[in-house]
């Protein structure tokens, strides 16, 4: 098995530089294909020299993973399922058992060329997985990022939207990002406004607590707007304690208040 690799591998990575696994991959042109297949049967002639062909924790097998993986992850970031990659890695059994076949003559070189592709789907599945499970955590953060916007409201004044329930992973998003825009805008006044979060327990208040006092210490007053009459009973049956953190009922009425802070005059008009 490893002498057929080593002697045709130029053969096999032809063949399979033409299979979805590498055509989908490397579409700026077949030779880059060619090289990339190439790379794969190197690597997997060292698993068939030393043995161990169902053992994907051998070390030859640690080698073949950084190969696999660049292709499965640019297969998984271009949408394509588990199955889809599994089934394209399967596709490049047949045209190596054809010419292991051709050379050996034989079934032992058959059945080692099976279950040496038979452990490289193992493999994939492995990437595949792990690539999936990276690509859900990254996009997670996007979305937590996307979700907290902080909006500047007027000079020295920004205010930070919070819709949906609040947890210790967006608490840390909304600290980070609403710090960031202190120090990049010059503010001097920050908005939580927790209108669109539908409760608030001992928990919350003390993710709020924390935000307002970090932003304290950056030298900038914060209040919390949002404070809707269930949500003042609550936090007063709760025995929560906000301490002197400023609130009001509505964003307006918080923006209002920051306002007459910066010394701006809010004049409400007629009609």
């Amino acid at each position: 098995m490893a002498q057929v690799l080593e002697t045709r591998g130029e053969q096999v990575a032809q063949q399979w530089a033409d299979l979805p696994l590498f055509r989908n991959v490397y579409t700026t042109g077949r030779d880059a294909a060619v090289a990339a297949a190439h790379r794969l049967v190197r690597v997997l002639a060292e698993v068939a020299r030393h043995g161990r062909l169902d053992d994907t924790s051998a070390p030859d097998f640690e080698r073949v993973r950084p190969h696999l993986a660049q292709t499965v992850t640019a297969r998984t970031r271009s949408g394509a399922t588990h199955q889809q990659i599994t089934a394209e890695v399967a596709e490049l059994k047949r045209p190596l058992l054809e010419i292991v076949a051709r050379e050996t003559g034989g079934a032992d070189g058959a059945v080692a060329a099976v279950e040496l592709m038979g452990t490289l789907r193992v493999v994939v599945v492995e990437i595949a997985l792990s690539e999936g499970a990276e690509l859900i955590d990254r996009q997670r953060a996007q979305l937590l990022e996307i979700s907290n916007p902080v909006i500047k409201l007027w000079d020295g004044v920004v205010a930070v939207p919070l819709i949906g329930t609040l947890d210790s992973a967006r608490t840390q998003v909304v600290m980070e990002a609403l710090l960031q825009a202190i120090v990049d805008q010059n503010a001097g006044m920050a908005i939580l406004d927790i209108t669109g979060v539908p409760m608030v327990d001992t928990v919350v208040a003390q993710y709020l607590l924390k935000t307002a006092m970090a932003v304290r210490l950056m030298g900038a007053e914060c209040v919390i707007s949002g404070i809707r009459p269930q949500i003042a009973q609550t936090i007063v049956q709760l025995g929560i304690d906000l301490g002197d953190i400023t609130t009001r009922a509505t964003l307006a009425d918080a923006l209002k208040w920051a306002l007459g802070k910066a010394g701006v005059s809010v004049v409400v008009g007629e009609g």
